[in-house]
Formats: C-alpha cells, sequence, structure tokens
C-alpha cells in the first residue's frame, strides 16, 4: 500500500467554527476516525481536534521497534473500508498508520481534522444544552454532543523507581520512543516483559552491546505464527472483495469463540498452558530460565502474548533475563529488590498505561457541576460502556468494561459509533436537544457486567493485573462475546434515558 499524502500538518488551521457543531471528535485514533467517517457520510456537522499532529492515536505513538498488532489485519481494520493491501497477517505499526491516513484521505474528512488542538476542559451548559470545550490556545467551541476517542492505551505508565531523575542516561517509554537515542553497543535495560516488550526486545537485541530485561512477573506467551501474505492472496482480495469480507468472517468466528473460556469456563485455559509450556520447553532448554518465565497464575489472568520470536532473543549471549523489581535507580544504572546494581546506559520503560485507574483524559464538568475524574476516581462506570449519568450528550468511546481479551477492539469501535449516530437519529426525532441516562440503568448494567466477570478468568485466575482498579474491581474488559455487545448496542432505547430540552437545528 502507498504511503499517504496527508495534508500540511505543520501548522493547523484555527479552530473556530461558527456555531454549534453537532458533534466534536477529541482524539484521531481508531475511534475518532471511524465516527468521523459515519459523520461525514451522515451529512452531520462535526469537527475532530487532536493534540498530537496526524491521525493513527495509539499506532501513530507506538513507534518502537518491532511494533506490530496481535490481532489479524483483515479484522484490525474498518468493515466498510477494507484493505487487501496487508504484507503481513500481523500488520505492522507503520502499516496500521499508512492505512488509517488512507481512510481519512479517501473518506474525505482531512477537511474536519485539526491536529496540534489539545483540549483543556469541557463543560456542560444546561441552559443552552451544549457543551463548552476550551482548547489549550484559548480557543472555546460549542457542540451539541462530545466524543471522548481518546482512547485506554494514550497515557503511559512509568515505573515507579526511586531516584529515577538521577540515572544520567536517556530514559523512555517505549510509547514514546526516543529514534534519536543510538542503542548500538549500549548497555540497555527494560523494565517489563509485557506485549511491548516482547516486541522491541528481539528487535533491538541484535544490535545493543547487551540487554538486561527486569521482569518482576512472568507471561504466558504462545506462538504467533506470522507470516507475509503473498501477492497473489492480494490480488485476489482486490479483485474479489467477498473472498476478503469471508476470510475476515472466518477470523472473526475463530477468535470470538475464545470467549467461553475467558469468561464462563476458565478450566478451559488449562488445556492452552499444557500447549504453551511445551512450547516454551521446545525453545528453551535451559531449567533455570525456563522457571523464570513460568507463570504461576491462569493464563487468561493477564494479556495472553503473541511472539515467535521472544523466546530466542532470551538465548542470544547478550540478553539477560532478571526476575526482580528495580527498586532504585542510580546515576550509572538501577539495583534490583535483591541489592544487585546493574550498569546500564540505556534505561526503557515497556511498562505499559494508565488504564484501570486513569479517569478522565482532562477536566469534564456535567451536570450540577459534577467531574467526571471524581466520578471515576475508584474506576470507571458507564452504561453501555459508553455513556455516562449526569453527562448528557457525552459518548465515551473505548470506555469502562469495554476492552477485550479474544477479539478486535475496531469491532467494539465500530459498535460504539453506530449507537452514537442511532442516539443522534433518536434525539432527531424526539425533537430533544439531549438525552440523560438514567442512573438506574446505568446501576443495572454494571451490576450485570460485574457479576458477570465474577466468575471469568481476570477476576479468579490468581493474578494481579492492570485490568484491576485499586478497589480490586474490573472496570477494563468486556465479560461476554463482542456480538453480544454489539447486539445491547443496535439502537437507543428511550427507557433507559431522560430527554432534556427542545433541539434547536445547527449549522455548518
Amino acid at each position: 500500500m502507498p504511503d499517504p499524502t496527508p495534508a500540511d500538518e505543520s501548522a493547523p488551521p484555527p479552530v473556530s467554527p461558527p456555531s454549534t457543531l453537532d458533534v466534536l471528535i477529541v482524539g484521531a485514533g481508531f475511534s475518532g476516525l471511524c465516527l468521523a467517517l459515519l459523520l461525514q457520510r451522515a451529512g452531520r456537522n462535526w469537527r475532530l481536534v487532536e493534540q498530537a499532529e496526524g491521525v493513527g492515536g495509539t499506532w501513530r505513538a507506538n513507534r518502537y521497534p518491532g511494533a506490530a498488532c496481535d490481532i489479524p489485519s483483515n479484522l484490525y481494520s474498518l468493515s466498510f473500508m477494507p484493505n487487501p493491501d496487508w504484507t503481513r497477517l500481523f500488520p505492522p505499526q507503520a502499516e496500521i498508520e499508512a492505512y488509517m491516513n488512507r481512510c481519512a484521505d479517501e473518506g474525505g474528512i482531512r477537511h474536519g481534522m485539526h491536529f496540534g488542538a489539545r483540549v483543556e476542559r469541557a463543560h456542560w451548559d444546561a441552559e443552552q444544552t451544549r457543551w463548552h470545550v476550551v482548547m489549550a490556545d484559548g480557543t472555546v467551541l460549542h457542540a451539541r454532543a462530545l466524543m471522548l476517542g481518546t482512547g485506554g492505551l494514550s497515557r503511559p505508565q512509568m515505573p515507579q523507581i526511586e531516584n529515577l531523575d538521577q540515572f544520567a542516561g536517556p530514559v523512555f517509554h517505549t510509547a514514546r520512543w526516543r529514534a534519536d537515542v543510538p542503542l548500538q553497543g549500549k548497555r540497555v535495560g527494560v523494565i517489563g516483559t509485557g506485549a511491548s516488550a516482547i516486541q522491541v526486545v528481539p528487535a533491538i537485541a541484535p544490535q545493543v552491546g547487551a540487554l538486561t530485561l527486569f521482569q518482576r512477573t512472568p507471561a504466558w506467551i504462545i506462538p504467533r505464527m506470522d507470516h507475509a501474505v503473498s501477492a497473489a492472496t492480494r490480488e485476489r482480495f482486490r479483485a474479489s472483495p467477498w473472498r476478503q469480507r469471508l476470510a475476515r468472517g472466518l477470523t472473526y468466528a475463530r477468535l470470538e469463540w475464545r470467549a467461553l473460556p475467558f469468561t464462563r469456563m476458565p478450566r478451559l485455559l488449562e488445556l492452552a498452558q499444557r500447549d504453551a509450556l511445551r512450547h516454551m520447553k521446545s525453545v528453551v532448554k535451559d531449567t533455570e530460565l525456563r522457571r523464570k518465565l513460568t507463570p504461576g497464575y491462569i493464563m487468561g489472568c493477564k494479556r495472553i502474548l503473541l511472539s515467535d520470536n521472544f523466546y530466542p532473543a532470551l538465548l542470544r549471549p547478550n540478553v539477560t533475563l532478571v526476575d526482580q523489581a528495580v527498586v532504585r535507580a542510580t546515576p550509572t544504572g538501577v539495583v534490583t529488590a535483591d541489592g544487585v546494581t546493574h550498569e546500564l546506559d540505556v534505561l526503557v520503560a515497556a511498562t505499559g498505561f494508565q488504564v484501570a485507574d486513569a479517569g478522565a483524559p482532562f477536566e469534564i464538568i456535567g451536570q450540577r457541576g459534577r467531574s467526571l475524574h471524581d466520578e471515576w476516581a475508584s474506576g470507571g462506570q458507564a452504561h453501555l460502556g459508553t455513556v455516562v449519568a449526569g453527562f448528557p450528550n457525552l459518548f465515551v468511546m473505548t470506555g469502562p468494561n469495554t476492552g477485550l481479551g479474544h477479539n478486535s477492539m475496531v469491532y467494539i469501535i465500530e459498535s460504539q459509533a453506530r449507537f452514537v449516530m442511532a442516539a443522534l437519529a433518536a434525539l432527531d426525532a424526539q425533537g430533544a436537544a439531549a438525552f440523560d441516562v438514567k442512573p438506574q440503568a446505568q446501576a443495572a448494567f454494571n451490576a450485570e457486567v460485574q457479576r458477570r466477570l465474577a466468575r471469568s478468568v481476570w477476576n479468579t485466575g490468581g493474578c494481579k493485573s492492570w485490568y484491576l482498579s485499586e478497589d480490586g474491581r474490573n472496570h477494563v474488559l468486556w465479560p461476554d462475546f463482542t456480538f453480544r455487545f454489539r447486539q445491547r448496542l443496535s439502537r437507543f432505547d428511550w427507557r433507559d434515558f431522560e430527554p432534556i430540552g427542545t433541539a434547536t437545528r445547527s449549522t455548518a
């Protein structure tokens, strides 16, 4: 697929619409992109603001070596904008970012996208029944509805290490990769053995002088079985789009069944555990290294990782796995919990993101001065994972309990975007300016979600993961099949909502 030619983003135009928008979108990741495309097709008056300098969200920010998706490419894309030109089964970061830019270009939505535009706060005006959104440059935008597409993987979580600021060398998170820092021949420390670490370690190990990988808890890893997509297959997809739709459907079905062991029958995962251990043993012959790499919890309790090259990378003579937490930094290295000092030149944090306890992405004030950050202080809650009581006409994409452990988040995003469109249509049909979620509807939905989660592997698997907030509740994952999530959001049911005010027609 050729690289896109995006609009000049070096000098973003001022964001100053003359009137109230139908929808203001915050974020140019998959969520913002999907909704903007649907709004454009529907002829709605919309605008998108993004604090970064381009389209992509997570897939623009995470440019570390080896970055790629762990969902097959045909499924990790918008169903209504297929890409027949994926070169691999699991798409690398650069191809995903390029695909998203192509969607923006071919969907004709560049005109409504404004980059380098950071939101500082938003508040609901009950009298005017609209959102006032204050930008970092002082511009105030007005919108009937506000959609948050800021994502759950947008705020990197740095490790809590004493005296980290005293380390003399470069320190950076994988999501803020420093391409300007040379690694050739350097002593590099990588903290964490999660999804980004198992990609970046094999990618940089051949060039560094020595790589020390610091692991607190081992992960369950299964073979990725990635492969190139042949030119013949790509040509067939271009010539006969139905073939790609069929491949997408089969991939979806193959992944979807995995919701069963995750959410209802965790013991089925023990079979997969045995296969994972056999795979590890076939690659890692050293018994002590296998001991360090063997998890002590049920598979699925933490995110299951896919890799074909992580174990081989650990066998390199310049790579050392340390199964001790890093507790303190010195000017020349770090000290682990066992008191050993490790001399380093560069320190990389592969420590994930703030998710379960992240709160609101910026100050959001709803009805009667309620703060979304305060509402979510002990973990996020939303009705249908998308709308929040007390915050009229606010849509939270990939919100509380919409995350997945088994299938594509793009499917969830499309489901939510369709719900936003249904909600706007329902408001028009009702002649209402806004809606608010009935608190009892939100409470009932979240009680049901938590009941389902109680028997899931994420809650019973015997581990502490980023899925759980400080109160021990899982505010991140959806505990069912994804098609059931789509069914729940397939229409806007006024029985769960209160209409507010009378609509006035917005103009472009």
